[in-house]
């Protein structure tokens, strides 16, 4: 699939989940937030679902724990441009509640499909409910956090606290920020083995010719 294809694919994603009644949440929202950012990003970030300001303006973290999150992609010499962000779920859960299964059920389809179309190196699960959804069967949170988990799908996957988490703990802020700063060197060491992957393939067929 091609740039423009995949743009056609993940713009008809958008739309889709701008209209969606799959769910209760539907109900109660103002505005869905399907994500943003490159749709050819090596990085994909996870959260929970939206908050007050991302239903109000439809854009994903962008109240306080968006500005942490931006903060800390600075840091790694990266902005939103250069990854995706999106949610678990799509829609704001009324009050900040934790999201329920059936809407994460009926907002899976989309999530999968936004990572099979944009195909990252790196999936970022930023909290408990992107890291139990992403990683079924792993421990909690607190014992894999900044661990990165390579899936059989090929992708590497990152759990780490939510920015909000460590916003409202500040203890967990340092913590948030060492294990956000693994991220270059884990795209780093995918580069290298993807090198030498295909230095060992070519070596293979030029034996059998």
């Amino acid at each position: 699939m091609n740039d423009v294809e995949r743009k056609v694919e993940l713009d008809s994603i958008r739309t889709q989940v701008l209209s969606c009644t799959l769910c209760g949440l539907s109900k109660t929202r103002d505005n869905a937030v399907p994500g943003e950012g490159n749709y050819s990003a090596e990085i994909i970030f996870i959260g929970e679902g939206p908050g007050a300001n991302e239903d109000e303006k439809g854009i994903p973290f962008c109240g306080a724990s968006g500005k942490f999150l931006d903060e800390m992609l600075a840091s790694i010499k990266l902005d939103r441009d250069k990854v995706f962000i999106t949610n678990t779920v799509k829609c704001r859960p009324p009050g900040n509640r934790d999201p329920e299964e059936d809407e994460k059920v009926a907002c899976r389809p989309y999530l999968e499909r936004q990572i099979e179309l944009i195909a990252p190196k790196v999936i970022v699960c930023l909290g408990r409910h992107a890291a139990a959804s992403l990683l079924p069967g792993q421990p909690g949170i607190s014992a894999i956090h900044g661990k990165a988990l390579k899936r059989p799908n090929g992708i590497v996957y990152l759990p780490l606290y939510h920015p909000a988490a460590a916003l409202h703990n500040g203890s967990l802020r340092a913590t948030l920020i060492n294990d956000f700063a693994k991220i270059p060197t884990i795209l780093k060491k995918i580069s290298e083995t993807v090198k030498t992957t295909k230095i060992i393939n070519e070596t293979k067929q030029e034996r059998l010719i």
